[in-house]
């Protein structure tokens, strides 16, 4: 396949499964993941490749509505996030090139005003500024009617996971997050369901991993469990001792590598 760029499509729908298999099965042998959160109301569909991003962004605007949508996530639009990342021999300009193009086309093709982020500005800071005094970069000027807007990215590979507290003390998780927010993890402390969970960005997953994360939230409070969210790299997996893969809810079948070769696709590392 050469070279490869992972697509981490995030949509607001988590509770209609049938829904979320529909949009999926847009992307092909190029989906290597579907993970689905009903209460959060949201669903990340791994794929890699420009096509299968387009065939999955075109079919979520077709099927989803925001104006029905509920969650404790916080979004703007119905195909939230569509971030591009480098893999094997592939390199941040080549994943700044498909955002920017596919920002383009998502704003002339399915007329969804798209945000980008990357070396200009972070996800958090679209989440804060858009509509108020950042304006899209792509597509009309206003949002729209059922699909809202989209952040389109271009960054590294980061880990999205979660850590569930015994018991559910939203105050407590949000202090949590507070205290391990840093350089390399981005944190929020969510009341889920009746549940609380510390939800994570891994944003330098070889310096802050899934293993790290969970032991800083198992020190400040009593953990029920782990979820990954998505994919893994084969390289932060290495360096997790293998007894703790069921506590950290990791497996070797979970790996962005995993996952192409199960699809006969190979990264070129070259």
């Amino acid at each position: 396949m050469g070279r490869v760029l992972e697509c981490v499509i995030n949509i607001s729908e988590g509770t209609r499964l049938d829904v979320v298999g529909t949009i999926g099965r847009a992307g092909g042998r190029e989906l290597l993941d579907i993970h689905t959160d009903p209460d959060h109301n949201r669903s990340v569909l791994t794929v890699v490749g420009t096509d299968a991003a387009e065939a999955v962004a075109a079919a979520t605007v077709l099927t989803l509505d925001l104006r029905r949508h509920e969650g404790v996530h916080p979004r703007i639009g119905v195909l939230d996030v569509v971030p591009f990342v480098p893999l094997g021999s592939s390199t941040m300009a080549n994943a700044l090139a498909a955002r920017d193009r596919f920002a383009r086309w998502a704003g002339d093709t399915l007329g969804v005003p798209c945000f980008v982020y990357g070396p200009e500005r972070s996800l958090p800071d679209i989440r804060r500024r858009a509509w108020i005094d950042l304006a899209p970069t792509t597509g009309p000027d206003r949002p729209h009617a059922t699909a809202g807007a989209i952040a389109v990215g271009a960054r590294p590979l980061l880990v999205a996971y979660n850590v569930w507290l015994a018991e559910p003390d939203l105050a407590l998780a949000r202090s949590i997050a507070r205290d391990l927010r840093g350089p390399a993890i981005r944190t929020l402390g969510l009341a889920v369901g009746g549940e609380v969970q510390v939800s994570m960005n891994l944003i330098d997953p070889l310096a802050v991993g899934p293993a790290a994360a969970y032991d800083a939230v198992a020190a400040r409070a009593d953990v029920a469990r782990a979820e990954l969210v998505g994919l893994v790299p084969e390289a932060v997996l290495a360096v997790i001792e293998p007894s703790r893969w069921d506590e950290l809810d990791l497996a070797a079948d979970r790996t962005i590598e995993a996952r192409l070769t199960a699809r006969g696709l190979v990264i070129d590392s070259a």
